[in-house]
């Protein structure tokens, strides 16, 4: 039933994503497209409630207990930036909005790019690092958690490769072909 949660929450997530930015933009209702938009963090509180009511009617902490943690901690992590990156391109694509901006290719631009990512991905995973926990927490000492610290420990690895990505882009930058430096001028 957790994994099906989840799925739906996805689903969800897409389609008040879709009604929001309809209402925005076809049905030129910005108020109404925005309260559409701000339900979106209701799927995930549901999703938080029917994990732990699952944990507390005696279910074995298992696989869909840590992927709805982590459906969680990527949606607070990187919802606001996926709303975002959508409601640009459909502004510009259907309302006549500017075009969307495109991260820097290369220099310390771009590091500083791969540094706020890294930050977004940094906050998905210590959210759900630790809602991992407080379901450890609250099954206690009787309960088998070992999925979900594994679920931690993969965490702790896409903490880590964003550092790397954003630390080697800083002690690596990429520079522009010099026949693109050239054409500006």
């Amino acid at each position: 039933m957790i994994v099906t949660l989840i799925v739906l929450c996805e689903v969800g997530f897409w389609v008040l994503l879709a009604a929001g930015l309809a209402l925005r933009y076809v049905a030129r209702k910005p108020r109404l497209g925005a309260a559409v938009l701000l339900c979106e963090p209701l799927l995930e509180v549901v999703l938080l409630v029917v994990t732990a009511v699952d944990l507390k009617n005696g279910a074995e902490p298992g696989l869909r207990h840590g992927l709805a943690a982590v459906y969680i901690g990527f949606t607070v992590g990187l919802g606001h930036s996926t709303v975002k990156w959508v409601d640009a391109r459909v502004a510009h694509r259907f309302a006549g909005g500017p075009p969307p901006v495109k991260p820097p290719r290369y220099g310390m631009a771009r590091a500083a790019h791969e540094w706020r990512v890294a930050a977004r991905w940094t906050v998905a995973a210590v959210t759900a690092i630790a809602l991992l926990q407080a379901a450890a927490w609250y099954v206690g000492g009787d309960g088998d958690t070992g999925s979900l610290h594994m679920w931690q420990q993969k965490m702790l690895w896409v903490i880590g490769i964003n550092l790397l990505v954003a630390g080697g882009y800083t002690l690596f930058p990429k520079r522009e072909p010099k026949s693109r430096a050239g054409a500006g001028r």
